[in-house]
């Protein structure tokens, strides 16, 4: 389970990582990032007093990937992999995890390599 201040919920913080973030894609997801400052988003909800905001993630996996058992199946190990991921992202970046068809037929260690990949890839290039 993804604890309660590291998800994403709002519209505008899935639409800002996506848009004014960096993306990696790889064969079974894409993975968009925003390192973005707390001051610009001073509305944030879970903003704790001075202290920056900490890394949160959300997920995508649209009807591409299969049947709703499917989708939650890949939504389940994504929010397990990102959990062990967030502690290495800049306080206050966004994450999206997009699923792209493949992902409902890969494993956990696929998915986990994936997602590897494309975090290091991300966190690997100067802002």
């Amino acid at each position: 389970m993804l604890p309660s201040e590291h998800r994403l919920r709002r519209r505008e913080d899935f639409s800002a990582a996506v848009r004014r973030g960096r993306r990696a894609g790889r064969p079974r997801l894409v993975v968009h990032l925003f390192r973005g400052d707390a001051a610009a988003r001073g509305t944030d909800p879970h903003d704790a007093g001075g202290s920056p905001p900490p890394a949160r993630a959300g997920f995508v996996v649209s009807k591409a990937v299969g049947n709703a058992v499917v989708r939650n199946l890949v939504k389940r190990r994504l929010r397990h992999l990102i959990r062990d991921r967030l502690g290495a992202l800049p306080p206050g970046s966004l994450v999206v995890v997009r699923a792209l068809p493949g992902a409902g037929a890969a494993g956990h260690d696929e998915l986990a390599r994936d997602l590897d990949t494309a975090m290091q890839r991300l966190l690997g290039e100067k802002p």
